[in-house]
């Protein structure tokens, strides 16, 4: 079979991974594999063996190109689609692929490839697998167009696969398509006493709450405690990592930021005595899966609809809390409701859309509760949380009684047990077999003709739940500025 996998780049990072893991599973399996990128790699020898053609009008928008004022929208993205037909042509000597297999194509960072998308999908099988989707609390890269039509989808998680059903695909035209996880290595030998969140300090990766984790380790030794490996990359994301970081130093806390910065990522994790995770949104989720390959554990923040996927693979999650609780007289409702208004009128704004009475009666009843997730608050108010824990021993206690694995997070210990146990569900369920197998199976039925579309406002409605609104899962403030 003759493959074109397209995406907009291939710098390292997780859906570029995700690209080369599959391409290489696929040559193993005697496939004939182009893989289709805005650039070539920065590392050749890493791609040694995978035939690569690059177009630079596939890159990002601020990486394409210029083009005259005069082009229009529709005929660059007709431009693009002959591109692409013409790297194809060029690669085999039939001068066409059996399928086309692009990764993440229904978010906006290249403004032409919908467009280019539906002028190949008449003629040529397409396979379009979406790793995010932009109506997860994401309008700074929903797209403006309709989403092509009558050509095959696949998706990473059970959740956004019953979302696309409900908003119009059909089952012959929807994948599940789980990602390969490969064995870790790490490095032998080196004091295991750190629990290692092994991430760039991003919004959604919820960071204050490793911080306010930090104050139950009982770590008191230099060292110890909590290390967040990598900062973030982009100039969006620096205010508030700066701010906990900040934050983290005023307050004592036995936190460490930039561990794995110019370090063997195996040293990073050798020293891990277990994988925390305090993240609010996921596409895939490989940190809740790589570590036990390793024989570490994963402690922190469940979410669910990752997790229950994991689960039905044979992945015991003992080690994860789904809710953590402050009471209300701490977590000032009032204000949280205000702030969490203004996020959900921010966000609907930012769809173009006003947000809808249901929506708004459903967080009314949110805010009548008796306990409240620290993961809902924004950085502001999980500060207060964090000073008010320190520095007030009867709230301290009252949470940790909320919150029984509190009790027992300093004297972590491992289960031998479920360390293997998950460690060879991961491996089996996981593997380049097992996954090269559910992508051959999808290539087949992709061959078939289907007709389907998605209702945009219906996939908008299934996401915008109130209830799954966490502050720190959404763009900032245009100011970027956490007010103390």
């Amino acid at each position: 079979m003759k493959i074109a996998l397209v995406h907009y780049h291939l710098r390292p990072g997780g859906v570029t991974q995700v690209v080369f893991h599959q391409a290489s599973a696929l040559r193993e399996a005697g496939e004939d594999v182009l893989v289709l990128s805005g650039e070539k790699p920065p590392i050749l020898e890493h791609w040694a063996n995978i035939p690569i053609a690059a177009i630079p009008g596939l890159h990002y928008d601020r990486f394409r190109p210029a083009v005259p004022k005069s082009a229009s929208q529709n005929s660059q993205a007709e431009k693009l689609a002959h591109e692409i037909e013409a790297a194809i042509q060029s690669h085999w000597p039939s001068g066409k692929a059996d399928l086309i297999h692009v990764h993440n194509p229904l978010i906006r960072k290249n403004s032409l490839l919908a467009g280019a998308l539906k002028k190949l999908a008449g003629h040529i099988p397409l396979l379009l697998q979406n790793h995010d989707l932009a109506e997860d609390f994401r309008p700074d890269v929903y797209i403006g167009e309709e989403y092509p039509e009558n050509c095959h989808y696949g998706v990473i998680n059970s959740r956004d696969y019953s979302y696309l059903l409900k908003a119009g695909l059909k089952r012959e035209g929807l994948h599940l398509l789980p990602n390969e996880v490969q064995k870790l290595t790490v490095t032998p030998g080196l004091p295991k006493n750190k629990f290692m969140y092994p991430v760039r300090g991003i919004r959604r990766k919820n960071i204050g709450e490793a911080l306010f984790l930090s104050i139950f380790t009982g770590s008191a030794l230099p060292g110890t405690g909590i290390a967040i490996t990598q900062p973030p990359t982009t100039e969006q994301d620096m205010p508030i990592y700066n701010y906990w970081k900040e934050t983290a130093g005023n307050y004592g806390l036995p936190v460490e930021f930039e561990a794995g910065t110019g370090r063997p990522f195996a040293d990073v994790m050798g020293q891990a005595k277990a994988v925390l995770t305090t993240s609010v949104k996921e596409g895939f989720g490989f940190s809740f899966l790589e570590p036990w390959t390793a024989g570490i554990a994963v402690a922190g923040r469940r979410i669910d609809y990752v997790c229950r996927d994991f689960e039905e693979a044979g992945v015991k999650m003992n080690g994860l809390y789904s809710s953590l609780s402050i009471p209300a007289e701490y977590a000032e409702p009032e204000k949280l409701k205000e702030k969490t208004a203004e996020g959900l009128n921010r966000l609907y704004a930012a769809f173009g859309l006003s947000v809808p009475t249901p929506a708004i009666q459903e967080m009314e009843k949110i805010f009548t509760k008796e306990s409240y997730d620290f993961g809902i608050m924004d950085e502001g108010h999980q500060e207060k949380i964090i000073s008010l824990t320190l520095k007030d021993k009867i709230a301290r206690e009252r949470i940790k009684k909320q919150n029984p694995f509190l009790e027992t997070f300093s004297d972590w210990k491992n289960d031998p047990g479920n360390i293997e146990e998950n460690k060879q569900a991961v491996l089996s369920a996981y593997s380049r077999e097992a996954i090269l197998g559910t992508i051959l199976d999808a290539y087949n039925k992709v061959l078939l003709p289907v007709t389907q579309s998605i209702s945009r406002q219906k996939l908008l409605d299934l996401f915008l739940d109130p209830e799954r609104l966490f502050l720190v899962g959404i763009s900032p403030p245009e100011s970027k500025a956490v007010k103390r």
